[in-house]
């Protein structure tokens, strides 16, 4: 039997006002790690702080989950902004979240990119040597998540910012190792024992099946648990039981 630990993270904080999206008490009833909306692409000023607070009554690390300025797209538009334009609005994201974070009682402890920042950046050199510098900048100790093999980590590296490599439960692959546009039939998986079955072989196996039926390489160094999908936490729980019954257990990433 296996016997490590995992990081298991989750969007959270991703309501406005009066909308709420996903249940971010129970999400972090399971993960370790929680990427938390910074005002941008989602979250509001007050509704943030209340994560932040459950978070740290969770014993659950925060990350600031930082994106494109897209309210209305919630943040899988792609924008074209100029380099200096984008590196400003991801530092003023993780500025603002990190005051947020100390006010309860907790700090930001690491970076992620949001949907189509995310995606951008894994082949877009500009504006991925944009989201490095921002995170350098405000902090060069502050970890960053995102795909192994992308422009982002390239340009992190070079920089010498801490890289996480991290997979997706729900999300299908293509042969390259990207994620599947969420345009495209199939990129989100909704089966909870397949979504389970395929966590623990990208986990101890470092192994994905892609979308064209080839197994491709991962480094699962944190899993990745959406908690906007219908039925999120029932997905994320069945995800971290399965990892527990091949004595694997879940961690904040080291």
């Amino acid at each position: 039997m296996t016997s490590h630990t995992v990081d298991l993270n989750a969007d959270l904080g991703e309501g406005f006002g009066v909308w709420t999206l996903g249940d971010d008490d129970a999400m972090l009833d399971i993960v370790t790690s929680a990427n938390v909306a910074c005002g941008f692409h989602a979250g509001d000023p007050a509704g943030l702080l209340r994560v932040c607070h459950a978070a740290a009554a969770h014993g659950v690390r925060i990350g600031a989950q930082v994106g494109y300025r897209d309210l209305a797209g919630f943040g899988r538009r792609f924008i074209d902004v100029d380099a200096p334009d984008l590196t400003a609005d991801l530092m003023y994201q993780i500025g603002a979240l990190s005051a947020l974070a100390q006010a309860a009682g907790t700090a930001v402890t690491y970076v992620k990119p949001h949907g189509a920042l995310y995606n951008t950046i894994v082949t877009h050199e500009a504006q991925a040597r944009a989201v490095a510098e921002a995170v350098y900048t405000v902090d060069p100790e502050l970890p960053v998540l995102g795909l192994s093999g992308s422009a982002f980590f390239a340009a992190a590296q070079e920089l010498g910012v801490r890289t996480v490599s991290e997979v997706f439960a729900d999300r299908a692959y293509r042969p390259d190792g990207q994620l599947v546009s969420r345009r495209d039939p199939g990129a989100v998986l909704h089966d909870t024992d397949e979504i389970a079955d395929r966590v623990l072989t990208m986990v101890t196996e470092g192994r994905v099946t892609a979308v064209d039926g080839t197994s491709i390489p991962v480094n699962a160094e944190s899993v990745c648990v959406h908690g906007d999908s219908p039925g999120a936490v029932h997905i994320a729980a069945a995800a971290r039981a399965r990892l527990a019954e091949h004595g694997i257990t879940p961690a904040p990433f080291r």
